[in-house]
């Protein structure tokens, strides 16, 4: 069942109608769907529990929508947190994550972000080189700590994914050679503040195939195994996210078979589970709801602007993204269709969200919605152009509640300063 649908002629989101929203909000604004999270997370979890694996735990990855109430509804769930800065990890904590259920990935952790973790008592961090190996040695020893670690082996795996979400391959910046790793393996046991627990792998994002799963995990499996026959305790694999969702037309694999993939590679492995999903769970949860600013006829186009922007989405413009694109009020069915540009207010020809769509005809002051933009969106929104950060709306059960909201133009200008020798503006 979906839970972001028409009622009435209307595009509802956990049954309210999205006119009510931005009456009240105004526009642009994203909306999220607390029913459409649960099934993201349920999905993983009945899943698990299907193929034996009920402890596996479910790590959501903050980066896809990091908002508090978000990061909250799922953590209620028994949802972990895999987080990529402490700005990230202070998010899940303060969303009521346990320490001992995140993990911190990333290729940059600074000393001061992996004291911050250390302190905090979490569950594992990834360690993607020799070198940040080294310096979590040194910071654990400083803190008389260990520092549980698991080393991200980069199995030169092809995800067939946008090139620039692969994070799998040789030449990628993320994960360790997967021959150097039994090496690094070795000098990480020996190391007095490191603590090995596990091996980690993650292959890309928006994967909507199983073969590279398949692949990446069986290595990965029989790396754990030659570890472990070499005196390495691994007691815990954590087999990355990435796991893609419709758009357009992607027929993504299952979770349920997903699932069947990891269960089958561990099978009498006799070890912990973990996964990493962030857009599976939270991108069919959201929509950016905006208004039709302008409709602009040229000789050679019609370009509906709207007042949302690329600061607000930037997935079409940064990865030529597709989202969906549909009118908040349903069109009657014999309605006129045209094909027009979708563009935003900003001072780029890169502001686009789609060329040459297809869409009902739309005038001034109607309302659409962007599908799928749960993950991605909001949390790599920015102030481009001087642009008020989207605010952000939770639904559940037909009520729904600001979980961020648009900050006014003096908090924007507040974050600057300017200096007493800048000197003042020219008055004649």
């Amino acid at each position: 069942m979906s839970h972001i649908d028409y009622i009435d002629g209307i595009l509802s989101i956990d049954g309210v109608p999205l006119t009510s929203i931005a009456a009240a909000v105004g526009t642009p604004v994203y909306c999220y769907s607390s029913a459409t999270l649960a099934d993201g997370y349920r999905a993983y979890a009945d899943a698990f529990a299907r193929n034996g694996l009920p402890n596996a735990l479910v790590c959501y990855a903050l980066k896809a929508n990091g908002n508090l109430a978000v990061v909250r509804s799922l953590a209620a769930l028994g949802a972990g947190a895999d987080v990529v800065s402490e700005g990230e990890l202070r998010r899940a904590l303060a969303a009521g994550v346990p320490a001992d259920r995140i993990i911190f990935s990333g290729v940059g952790k600074t000393p001061a972000e992996m004291a911050f973790a250390l302190d905090r008592g979490i569950m594992q961090l990834n360690v993607e080189s020799v070198e940040e190996l080294a310096t979590l040695n040194e910071v654990a020893i400083g803190m008389d700590r260990r520092a549980p670690v698991a080393l991200r082996v980069n199995p030169d795996v092809a995800a067939d994914t946008h090139d620039k979400i692969s994070t799998g391959r040789k030449h990628d910046k993320f994960g360790i050679d997967w021959n150097a790793a039994p090496a690094i393996y070795q000098q990480a046991a020996a190391m007095p503040g490191i603590e090995v627990v596990g091996i980690a792998v993650h292959i890309g994002s928006q994967i909507t195939s199983l073969s590279p799963y398949r692949a990446a995990f069986a290595r990965v499996v029989e790396m754990a195994r030659s570890l472990r026959e070499d005196g390495v305790a691994i007691r815990r694999i954590d087999f990355g996210g990435g796991l893609g969702i419709t758009y357009r037309d992607e027929a993504p694999p299952r979770v349920a078979d997903y699932v069947g993939v990891i269960a089958e590679a561990v099978r009498d492995l006799q070890c912990e589970v973990v996964v990493e999903p962030g857009r599976r769970i939270a991108g069919p949860a959201g929509v950016l709801l905006a208004r039709v600013v302008r409709v602009k006829r040229t000789v050679d186009r019609t370009f509906i602007v709207l007042d949302a922007a690329m600061n607000d989405l930037v997935r079409p413009a940064m990865y030529d993204a597709w989202h969906p694109i549909v009118p908040v009020v349903a069109p009657e069915p014999d309605s006129p269709r045209e094909t027009v540009d979708v563009v935003g207010p900003i001072c780029e020809s890169t502001d686009m969200f789609a060329a040459q769509r297809e869409l009902p005809r739309l005038r001034e002051g109607d309302l659409v919605a962007f599908g799928a933009a749960g993950a991605y969106g909001a949390a790599m929104s920015s102030e481009y152009n001087s642009r008020l950060l989207v605010p952000e709306v939770l639904a559940c059960e037909a009520i729904w509640s600001v979980v961020r909201r648009r900050p006014t133009f003096d908090d924007m200008l507040s974050q600057d300063a300017i200096p007493d020798w800048v000197r003042a503006p020219f008055n004649g």
